[in-house]
């Protein structure tokens, strides 16, 4: 700032201008607009450049010239845009933008695709609901259109609840979280196992092996709609492997598949620092294998007991149940150092519930009905890296990440 002038920031009347370039986007035009303002000792209170298929918007808000300066600057700055083939609006008025409600969230909408409809659907809603939309970026474009929107207006719990009944409807997935350093400060990623890092169901593909894989099927899939006690469960279709050659435990670990995007959300998040942890009511035998693999920080299942060669029907140790999950997610937050509002833990069944409520944010992910009506967000798109757009990664930057990597 000069010092003969005020800043438009912390004098709402002082006189100021919006400058509005916009045409075909290329090099040297937002460098050529500065130094042409440049001459007219103007001090710059905000800019905003946004540039969508090739073509340029480029908004800068600067104080008032000195007496007799503006009609020349006007003048200059038309003459300019007229040069490099684009056009110029400027806009009189005073100080810097209205300051923002209380309130702040990032809204995330997940869409394949993402239609006008449903945008317009979820613009009202925010409006009804109290807030103002401040800034809507892209942050990916495929597998699925990420948009991110900058509310300001209404608090964060208000809002998640307002447009969570939308969202089926609309055929997207909606993310709403506090804004704030806290998003980018969430250090430890926790997840479940089956059905969220694997597409399997890692019991079922043992019972497969056992020849018992309907008996197991059926009693899974109460557990997890919350029919039945986990643990009761756990026992009940453990029992049936009981005889089974200890060797199927490395066919198993050959025939378990990555959810797609899997490798790329751990990879990422490793490389930014992020501690990555899995808990599973599966077993060790295929918890440990993953850790080493994926390079996971922690991991912790059910262990299935082996003698002689050949599983007993039983497991041993701790049992990781839902309350297990939870307990192990606070474990595992405290090793690593990371408070538990710092956390993310992601699942997709009734016994991942008490894990995604303790967690600073909790995703289901191709969640239960039961599980998606209580967790923080839900992600229904079969992709576990469009977990990284609620955290506010882009696609270009894990690609960039990627190009890095290849070269290094």
């Amino acid at each position: 700032m000069s010092a003969s002038q005020t800043s438009a920031s912390q004098t709402p009347e002082v006189p100021t201008l919006l400058v509005k370039i916009f045409g075909k986007d290329r090099p040297g035009i937002t460098a050529g607009l500065f130094d042409t303002l440049g001459a007219y000792l103007v001090d710059v209170v905000d800019i905003e450049q946004v540039v969508t298929r090739g073509r340029l918007v480029l908004c800068v808000l600067v104080t008032q010239p000195p007496a007799g300066l503006e009609g020349d600057l006007r003048a200059t700055v038309h003459s300019w845009a007229e040069s490099m083939k684009m056009q110029a609006e400027i806009i009189s008025g005073h100080g810097d933008n209205r300051p923002r409600g209380l309130g702040r969230s990032l809204v995330t909408v997940l869409g394949h695709p993402l239609t006008a409809e449903s945008t317009a659907a979820i613009a009202a809603r925010i409006a009804k609901a109290g807030g103002n939309i401040d800034r809507i970026f892209r942050l990916a474009k495929y597998p699925v259109t990420a948009v991110e929107f900058a509310v300001s207006g209404v608090e964060t719990e208000p809002l998640r609840t307002a447009l969570a009944s939308d969202a089926a409807a609309l055929g997207v997935d909606i993310a709403v979280v506090s804004a704030g350093l806290h998003r980018r400060a969430q250090r430890l990623v926790v997840m479940d196992v089956d059905s969220t890092l694997i597409q399997d169901e890692v019991i079922e593909l043992f019972a497969a092996h056992a020849g018992c894989e309907d008996q197991v099927a059926e009693v899974t899939a109460a557990a997890m709609r919350g029919e039945l006690d986990f643990e009761q469960s756990l026992h009940a279709r453990v029992a049936l492997l009981k005889g089974l050659d200890a060797s199927v435990v490395e066919k198993v670990r050959e025939e378990v598949r990555l959810t797609p995007g899997a490798r790329t959300l751990i990879r990422t998040l490793k490389r930014l620092g992020y501690q990555v942890g899995v808990v599973s009511g599966g077993f060790t035998q295929v918890t440990d294998d993953l850790r080493e693999r994926l390079g996971l920080d922690f991991a912790q299942a059910n262990t299935l007991e082996i003698v002689d060669g050949k599983l007993t029907g039983r497991v041993t140790g701790e049992i990781v149940d839902r309350a297990g999950k939870a307990r192990l997610l606070r474990r595992f937050a405290a090793e690593a150092g990371v408070p538990l509002a710092q956390t993310v833990a992601i699942g997709d069944g009734a016994n991942d519930l008490d894990m995604l409520n303790a967690a600073g944010l909790g995703v289901a992910f191709n969640a239960k009905p039961v599980v998606r009506e209580a967790a923080h967000t839900a992600v229904n798109f079969p992709f576990l890296d469009t977990v990284l757009y609620l955290l506010g990664i882009t696609r270009e930057e894990v690609e960039a990440a990627d190009m890095q990597d290849d070269e290094d």
